[in-house]
Order: C-alpha cells, then sequence, then structure tokens
C-alpha cells in the first residue's frame, strides 16, 4: 500500500512507471487481468466531478475491486468526528480512498495517517495529480514522445498547473510556458518545487504574464477553466482580465509549428471563454481523448498503490 497525495512526493522515477503503465493500458497491454480482485476502494468526493469520479469507480472495477461511494454529508467527518479517526477507521473496511477536496491537501495527510489504506489525491486546491498523468499520456499518445516537447500553458496557476508544472519538471528534456494573468499565477512553492526537479532532469519550467510575448513553435497548447471548481474570485473585474488568455483560432495559428501543434484543455471547458468552438472542436484538439485518459491514469494509480508487484523507489 502507498498514497499519491503529491507528484512531488512519489518523485520521477515513478511518475515514468505511472505514466508507462496508462499508455500500456490505453493500447489495450495490460492483459485481460484483474489485479485488484477482492480488492474494496472508496471513491470519497466532496465537490463535483464528472471525469475524475467516474474515471476512478470505472477503473477500479475494470481492475477487479468494488467501490463504495460517499458524497460530501454522507460521512461522519460533517458532524465533526476528526479526519484522523475517520482514516483510521475506514483503513479498517477499505484497501484505497480517492479523495477530491476543495481543501488543501493536508486534509488528505490527516487521512493518511494510517499505514493500511492508501489516500489518492484526485484533487485538492493545491494539486491535482493525476490530470497531470493523464495529460502527459495524452501528449506522448499524440506526438510520439516526451523529450523535448513544449508545453505552453495559459490561464490560471491553479491545481491542474501546479501538477503539469511538477509533472513536467520530473520528464527529461520536456519545457513548460506558463502564461497567466499577474496575480493568477502559480505558487511560488509550487514553482519553486518545479525548479528543483528540473535542475536534475534537464527539462525547463518558466512562468510569465506577458501575453503579448509567447512562445512560438510550441508542440502543445494547453487552457483550463478560469473558475476553478467553479469558485468565484473576489476581484469584481477579474474576467476581464482574463479575457486575453482565450485560446482562439488566432492564437493557435500564432503559436503552433508547421508540423503539428495539439491543443489539451482538463475540462470542463466554459466555451466563448477559456477556449473558442473552433478550437475546442477543432482538428488540432485532444481535448476529449485526455478526457479518456483520466480513465488509463485512474487504473495505473490504483494499480501502483494497491499491488506488490510495482515496487516504489527512492521519494524525491
Amino acid at each position: 500500500m502507498r498514497h499519491l497525495l503529491s507528484l512531488a512526493e512519489i518523485g520521477p522515477d515513478n511518475l515514468a512507471k505511472l505514466v508507462k503503465c496508462s499508455l500500456n493500458i490505453a493500447a489495450g497491454r495490460n492483459g485481460k487481468e484483474k489485479p485488484l480482485a477482492g480488492k474494496t476502494v472508496g471513491i470519497y468526493f466532496s465537490g463535483t466531478s464528472t471525469r475524475t469520479r467516474t474515471s476512478f469507480t470505472v477503473g477500479a472495477l475494470r481492475l477487479g475491486a468494488s467501490t463504495v461511494a460517499y458524497g460530501p454529508r454522507d460521512l461522519q467527518i460533517a458532524t465533526g468526528e476528526t479526519l484522523q479517526d475517520t482514516g483510521r477507521v475506514l483503513s479498517g473496511y477499505l484497501d484505497a480512498l480517492v479523495v477530491r477536496t476543495n481543501d488543501s491537501i493536508e486534509e488528505m495527510k490527516a487521512l493518511a495517517a494510517q499505514d493500511r489504506m492508501a489516500i489518492i489525491n484526485a484533487m485538492s486546491e493545491n494539486e491535482h495529480p493525476t490530470q497531470a498523468i493523464g495529460d502527459l499520456v495524452t501528449i506522448h499518445e499524440a506526438l510520439g514522445f516526451l523529450d523535448g516537447a513544449h508545453v505552453l500553458y495559459l490561464g490560471e496557476g491553479n491545481n491542474s498547473a501546479a501538477a503539469l508544472a511538477l509533472a513536467v519538471a520530473m520528464t527529461p528534456g520536456m519545457r513548460l510556458t506558463l502564461v497567466t494573468p499577474e496575480g493568477y499565477g502559480l505558487p511560488s512553492s509550487v514553482f519553486e518545487t518545479a525548479q528543483r526537479f528540473a535542475a536534475g532532469s534537464g527539462a525547463r519550467v518558466e512562468h510569465h504574464h506577458d501575453i503579448k510575448s509567447l512562445p512560438s513553435n510550441v508542440d502543445v497548447v494547453y487552457a483550463t477553466r478560469w473558475q476553478t471548481m467553479g469558485v468565484p474570485k473576489a476581484e469584481a473585474n477579474w474576467e476581464e482580465r482574463f479575457r486575453p488568455y482565450s485560446v482562439t483560432q488566432e492564437l493557435m495559428a500564432r503559436v503552433s509549428k508547421p508540423s503539428g501543434t495539439i491543443f489539451l484543455h482538463d475540462l470542463p471547458a466554459v466555451r466563448g471563454h477559456d477556449v473558442t468552438n473552433e478550437v475546442l472542436d477543432g482538428p488540432q484538439s485532444r481535448a476529449f481523448r485526455q478526457a479518456e485518459h483520466k480513465l488509463t491514469s485512474a487504473m495505473a494509480v490504483l494499480n501502483w498503490c494497491l499491488t506488490e508487484d510495482s515496487k516504489p523507489s527512492a521519494r524525491a
């Protein structure tokens, strides 16, 4: 049993292992085995979810596990029981608990204060690690490589951006340019951690706010919803600050390489805001294939957390 709370904790070797496993699942090279037969996976989401909740539920079933779903008011956490006590109790019933919360990762760490049940971060306020695994899988599948791939990210420095920055920084030869509105950038702690990993892998992670200074000939353009999990922003005119970062056909033409550039979006998209219909539904878009890789990455993570045949490598 092992937890997946943050990509920074599992390190580059395990990230590469998860990407490879997910690619194998996508290609049908994982056989018909049920490695999680006899195991039970809890799905606890305190926020809304379409893709991630469904992916982990279907993934667990395909791997042979049973599932138990909990809503935001189903556990006694809602009436005052501590997270530590809840985790200790659930560890007597479940082999893994997949958790989504709008709160910090500290909530998941409290649930992980036991050694019998794996805790999997299906998105916290800080990071969305399984999303980034699916992102790398989609890029590799579409381009045929990760080493040398340049990703341009536009929008808010949110939990998806944080996970993407860590994932790219751990992957040899990759490059990420994040361009965000002033005041809505990647947290400095995440950027500093990504820089440390990049120094060891030969990757590059850059971050600025000037929408007029975009790189050209990128391999991937990546956008996310401007309101993460639908949470309102305090600034009254925030939407006007984001408007120039919308991914349009003109922007794609400006930054794409002649040999082909793909568009990614972690979804849900707000059409006409973070991306136009023409881009999201256009020939360069891999956003809906990317959504399918939520399933392959969920299966890879569940297998890694709960089976003994994937020995964990040293933590970063």
